[in-house]
């Protein structure tokens, strides 16, 4: 596949790695794609800097992981671009929204003709990191209303290294994101139902 990585802070440039090591050819990008030179160069011939726009043109697949203050500019920047694109959300608001929303459902308001899914924002990239590819796999847990955006989420993360645990739809990532019970939870896929069950009793 061609992913697009929207947003090269250490969780973007993580994922744009690993992207690049499972064969995927990666465009990454900011709001200063020229400044990611050094990150190009360190990752090869796979992986290319290019504008935001570009990036989500270019793209079967968008890693949306820009600060979730910087969340709707990048949104805007892909002029559209997003349009019928499984973009899979990484961020993480700094707190719940007042009406009790997900963040993923913000950015589905922002970019509703995206198929949007929730994952690899429980745990910061240097657990990640540690935990990849080691058996038991460390769970990600997968959020969205859309069957294409769950199948090709489950389909990178399994191919970085990961167990993918549908968790449900868009309301239920805000079990995942800043707050939720899910959130820091450094859980290995034999433990994963468990844990989504107590998330979900709780709430």
């Amino acid at each position: 596949m061609h992913i697009g990585v929207i947003g090269a802070g250490q969780l973007g440039a993580t994922l744009a790695e690993w992207c690049a090591q499972s064969g995927h050819d990666v465009a990454v990008t900011s709001r200063h794609p020229d400044q990611l030179a050094g990150l190009t160069g360190r990752l090869g011939d796979h992986v290319l800097a290019m504008p935001v726009e570009d990036t989500a043109r270019y793209a079967d697949a968008v890693l949306f992981a820009p600060p979730w203050e910087s969340a709707h500019e990048a949104i805007d920047l892909t002029n559209g671009a997003l349009a019928g694109k499984v973009v899979i959300d990484a961020t993480n608001p700094p707190e719940a929204t007042p009406d009790g929303r997900s963040g993923l459902e913000t950015l589905m308001d922002w970019a509703p003709e995206a198929f949007w899914a929730k994952a690899f924002n429980t745990l910061p990239a240097t657990i990640q990191s540690r935990r990849r590819g080691h058996d038991p796999l460390l769970t990600e847990f997968v959020c969205t209303d859309k069957p294409a955006a769950r199948l090709t989420a489950a389909r990178l993360i399994r191919e970085l290294g990961f167990a993918p645990y549908y968790a449900g739809g868009a309301e239920t990532a805000r079990l995942t994101e800043t707050g939720g019970p899910l959130q820091q939870a450094e859980c290995s896929v034999l433990d994963a139902k468990d844990l989504l069950a107590q998330a979900l009793s709780a709430y």
